[in-house]
């Protein structure tokens, strides 16, 4: 089988956790690399950043560049190609198949995403068919709220939603409608808010280490 490539940090002892991470639009899998140094799980975590593939993005002119997906307008709704969309969360959860081979059971196996790739981690993770230890949603939107079908498997993980209170390029209300969405459909999800754009800061890392720590442990 041809995974998605990746880059892929191993820890210093055997890895018994995984944490996939997926970034954003234009980025590659070596984007939060480096935030790797700077968190501190209470386990031995593998750290898999993927490649997402070349494809022509409409909102860019049909550039092609690396995407999980295409945005066919930025209208506040966005309008996505769901079917690719829905192909790359079967190609991380291939990903996590991999990894289970490996060794680390499915419980074990985290999933991360920013913007376009956080869209792809709620897809993968609520609609995998074995439980899972979490779910990070970062600056990100639920682009399949209206035709996603979860897995009861991975109804009571816990879900942390970061959204930047400036971001001018996916709005702050997207990623609070993701969070309503999932408070309404009853998963285990908590929000925080940082004064921020589309990035990652300072703060908010220091908030991802000790969610990582509190759900590792």
């Amino acid at each position: 089988m041809s995974y998605l490539p990746c880059v892929e940090i191993e820890p210093q002892k055997p890895a018994t956790h995984a944490i996939i991470w997926l970034h954003g639009l234009g980025a590659d899998g070596n984007d939060f690399a480096p935030l790797v140094p700077h968190l501190t799980p209470p386990v031995a975590v593998r750290f898999v950043f993927p490649h997402a593939p070349q494809i022509p993005v409409t909102i860019n002119g049909g550039m092609r560049m690396p995407a999980w997906y295409d945005i066919l307008s930025m209208s506040l709704g966005r309008e996505v190609d769901e079917q690719q969309l829905r192909d790359s969360a079967a190609a991380v959860q291939q990903l996590i198949e991999r990894e289970i081979e490996r060794g680390i059971p499915a419980e074990n196996i985290l999933l991360a995403g920013f913007s376009q790739g956080g869209a792809v981690a709620y897809e993968a993770a609520l609609t995998y068919p074995k439980r899972l230890r979490g779910l990070l949603a970062l600056s990100t939107y639920l682009a399949t709220h209206q035709s996603i079908t979860p897995h009861a498997a991975n109804n009571d993980i816990p879900i942390l939603v970061q959204h930047g209170s400036q971001d001018p390029v996916v709005p702050e209300a997207l990623g609070q409608h993701a969070y309503q969405w999932l408070k309404q459909q009853g998963y285990n999800a908590e929000y925080q808010s940082f004064a921020m754009q589309h990035q990652v800061c300072g703060e908010q890392v220091q908030a991802i280490n000790t969610w990582l720590q509190k759900v590792l442990a």
